[in-house]
């Protein structure tokens, strides 16, 4: 096939497929309107006007004269095509993480299905929350090869990188987490959470929050105490009365932490944590240290026993499970001797630490999933619980072999369909979901698996190449047994 441009600048291509007779041109252009033409050996074709998103554009004709569907995000642009011939995903992601230019150059993977074979499944919205190194790239891989090609899907798209973090003030979070609250259901990827080296490292205008704790509205507060001086805290009522305790009188430099909670945000957290127990049918624990912080901790026991009392135990004795408050410590014993099959309140830097300690315990935190529920029970964010990999994103920028699990971000995505199919009683998506999710455990089972999941089973000492998959190899196998279960 040849290409011939009509504008008066050039178009910079960077890639050119062909698939049932549907034109893929992908590249960038400097203007919006530029002319192109395509012509084969027996057929010219012909579209006048190139889609440019951020000088990046990405064009679908066939023989049929279809139209594409095109959507961009910063750094993949996800084209569906419109044929009535064939449902294909395209995703097209840039080589490098810089931003785009007319030098930018694509990866092209495809992923097509036989619309005879598969209709895609309509979907709700789902706002689709991206994050930073490994698990971004693990994230489009699984958009591209598990969600896309059978998800017909209304995806709201934030950028939560730490540039892009930077480069909003921090704003796109606060829109995100108000697109979460709108839409009812937020699927996150892993992102960064910035320490010294990564304001230097990213060259940012300050060291931001945590986006999870933005969107969690974590209410704590922590400083460093500068030198020799009197910690004091004081409640000043709207009527003028004050409550005023010396909490410490410094010596010399030190840290400090006020830390606060409402009634009302317990409440809310009783509420969505006997819930979550009542829809997996498990027994609740609350873990907290009453012993020690009387009046904090012992405010969170109060609660949780008097809404468990009120609104919960005639529900929870009918499907024959309980609610227990236990001490932490108390708790992390059992949890050790346990088999599983219970629900786990924790305060947030309990649950924080313990949550690793469980899912390391069933073998790898890349098993291990979040959901974030409100109380009302209608909106939910699910995410991977563990961090964005960044020794493996450092080897594969040096374009060496990865081999990082993926699991929890597919369950991130599987739980957050999920609650999507419960809002819209979308028995489809409920099984298409729940197929994933057995299809990622019987892949493991079979003997495919990420090097850290064979490392539980030989010993890292002992594992050889042949016992594991490389990030992509695994992803393909998922992909491939996907596609089997779902034919």
């Amino acid at each position: 096939m040849s290409i011939f441009l009509a504008g008066r600048r050039a178009i910079f291509f960077s890639g050119f497929y062909n698939f049932a007779r549907h034109y893929w041109v992908i590249g960038t252009t400097r203007q919006t309107n530029d002319n192109l033409v395509v012509k084969d050996v027996s057929h010219e074709l012909c579209l006048l006007q190139v889609v440019d998103l951020t000088k990046c554009f990405c064009i679908c004709f066939s023989e049929q004269n279809q139209s594409a569907n095109v959507q961009f995000i910063r750094n993949v642009a996800c084209i569906n095509s419109a044929s009535n011939y064939a449902a294909s995903t395209w995703v097209l992601s840039k080589v490098s993480h810089q931003p785009f230019n007319n030098s930018t150059s694509f990866l092209i993977r495809t992923f097509s299905v036989s619309s005879a074979a598969m209709t895609k499944i309509q979907v709700g919205a789902v706002v689709d929350i991206l994050g930073d190194e490994m698990t971004r790239v693990i994230w489009e891989s699984i958009k591209e090869k598990l969600i896309l090609p059978y998800l017909d899907i209304e995806l709201h798209t934030y950028d939560l990188g730490i540039e892009n973090r930077d480069a909003t003030n921090d704003k796109v979070t606060v829109e995100c987490a108000e697109a979460i609250k709108k839409y009812n259901v937020g699927i996150k990827c892993a992102t960064i959470t910035p320490d010294e080296g990564r304001m230097k490292e990213f060259n940012l205008k300050q060291m931001w929050k945590s986006p999870n704790g933005t969107i969690r509205n974590i209410l704590a507060v922590d400083f460093i105490v500068p030198g020799p001086g009197k910690l004091e805290i004081t409640w000043t009522g709207d009527n003028g009365e004050k409550i005023q305790h010396t909490v410490y009188s410094f010596k010399g430099p030190g840290i400090a932490q006020a830390q606060y909670n409402t009634d009302e945000s317990i409440l809310s957290f009783a509420h969505s944590s006997l819930q979550y127990a009542l829809a997996r049918e498990y027994p609740l624990y609350l873990s907290t240290k009453n012993t020690i912080l009387k009046q904090y901790d012992g405010k969170f026991k109060n609660i949780f026993q008097e809404v468990y009392d009120m609104e919960y135990k005639d529900k929870f004795e009918a499907k024959k499970i309980w609610y227990e408050h236990r001490l932490i410590d108390d708790m992390v014993a059992y949890a050790m001797k346990s088999e599983g099959g219970f629900v786990w309140a924790c305060k947030n830097y309990d649950g924080d630490v313990q949550s690793d300690s469980v899912a390391q315990g069933y073998g790898s935190l890349g098993l291990m999933t979040s959901v974030l529920i409100c109380p009302d029970g209608r909106t939910v964010e699910a995410e991977a619980a563990h961090g964005t990999v960044t020794r493996h994103y450092r080897q594969y920028q040096q374009g060496k072999e990865t081999s990082t699990n993926p699991i929890a971000s597919i369950f991130a995505w599987t739980r957050g369909l999920l609650h999507r199919a419960k809002l819209d009683n979308n028995q489809d998506l409920k099984k298409f979901a729940e197929t994933l999710e057995s299809v990622c455990i019987s892949t493991i089972e079979s003997g495919f698996m990420t090097k850290d999941l064979a490392a539980c089973i030989k010993g890292l000492s002992n594992v050889v190449r042949s016992d594991y998959l490389e990030t992509f190899e695994f992803m393909d196998k998922l992909a491939e047994n996907l596609q089997k279960q779902l034919k």
